[in-house]
């Protein structure tokens, strides 16, 4: 197991008032938090003071992620990979043009994200609950998961951890939430929405262990 940054670059790109988020006058934090958690349209394209304010697909934007996933484990034609809470699968989506022929699999608790998924990977798509993946034993080459645990609670995120190991023949990566100080920890709890499990990197290092998750890990912190 290795710490590997992915995802930082993406998620710095990303300008955040912290104290206007958590003050919002029309969506109140609670409020925001009570919409996102249903995943449907709010979540996803309804007002960017609830979360996302219009999930779209941007040119470029996953393909340099794609392309970093394929080049570190080796992915080739013919490779099996499922993306854990896939969203819309505009990742999956870049995987397609990196490496045509893989074989792309995507699963996500939201069905508004899965029914306004990029087209042409729609069919790849499941709605599906990441405590229990519809898939065999040691079935995929690669299963990566972004952005997406740290909004179980402890007992589901037991089971996640275990699901994504069983499921995979070897290589796993998982971007997750997390806080290093104080300042850190202040700031993800004004900016999230859907967010559970709030661990620093040694307690989720104490997750992966514990659930016996051998694959590859990165955080994201709100600095």
């Amino acid at each position: 197991m290795a710490y590997i940054d992915l995802l930082s670059a993406i998620h710095k790109s990303t300008p955040r008032d912290y104290l206007a988020r958590v003050n919002d006058p029309d969506y109140p934090k609670a409020k925001a938090a009570e919409l996102a958690k249903k995943w449907d349209f709010d979540y996803w394209d309804g007002d960017r003071k609830i979360c996302y304010g219009g999930y779209r697909y941007m040119e470029g934007r996953w393909e340099k992620v794609a392309r970093a996933m394929v080049e570190h484990y080796g992915l080739k034609e013919g490779d099996r990979i499922l993306d854990v809470g896939c969203g819309k699968g505009f990742l999956l989506y870049d995987f397609t043009r990196v490496v045509p022929g893989l074989e792309l699999s995507g699963i996500d608790i939201s069905r508004y994200a899965i029914e306004n998924a990029k087209e042409e990977i729609k069919d790849r798509l499941t709605v599906g609950n990441a405590t229990s993946l519809p898939y065999p034993d040691n079935y995929f080459d690669f299963v990566y998961s972004i952005t997406t645990l740290h909004n179980l609670y402890c007992y589901d995120l037991d089971k996640a951890l275990r699901e994504i190991e069983r499921v995979s023949k070897k290589n796993k990566y998982i971007c997750v939430e997390s806080y290093r100080n104080e300042e850190e920890k202040a700031n993800l709890l004004y900016w999230q929405v859907t967010c559970e499990a709030f661990n620093t990197p040694e307690e989720w290092e104490w997750w992966f262990e514990h659930t016996g998750y051998s694959g590859d890990h990165s955080f994201i912190y709100f600095e």
